[in-house]
């Protein structure tokens, strides 16, 4: 199963299937994971959040509309959105091709990264994780 979906090392993963990337500038990238695009299937709509929105943690941040469904996306951390990908709106499937990359949806200033990130799961255990699905 686990070997089915691509789980980047480096990167801290929700049960609900986002993930958060700490970048260089102290902010953080999230997006939605491999596992999560292959379940939704064609993406075909991301609602993203609004700029300078106060986020907590695992709290609502937008939603990927997909021909299957629409699913919620959570805040993998708490903080403030400092940026976010206006390129989904033209072209949601980068979501599809490159979850971990150009499918990046938002970028959050955190509030509490340390705490937050200790409730989230590494790749290994995310592994493990995906493993039981």
């Amino acid at each position: 199963m686990t070997d089915e979906y691509k789980v980047e090392e480096g990167l801290y993963y929700t049960k609900e299937h986002e993930w958060a990337k700490k970048l260089g500038d102290g902010n953080v990238a999230v997006g939605v994971d491999d596992y999560a695009q292959s379940q939704l299937h064609e993406i075909v709509f991301v609602e993203l959040p609004e700029m300078d929105a106060e986020v907590a943690q695992g709290e609502a941040l937008g939603a990927v509309e997909s021909v299957k469904a629409v699913s919620d996306m959570y805040a993998p951390v708490g903080g403030k959105v400092v940026e976010v990908n206006e390129e989904l709106l033209d072209s949601p499937e980068q979501i599809n091709d490159d979850p971990y990359g150009e499918g990046w949806i938002a970028k959050i200033e955190p509030s509490g990264l340390e705490a937050d990130l200790a409730k989230l799961m590494d790749a290994e255990k995310y592994k493990a994780y995906l493993a039981t699905l």
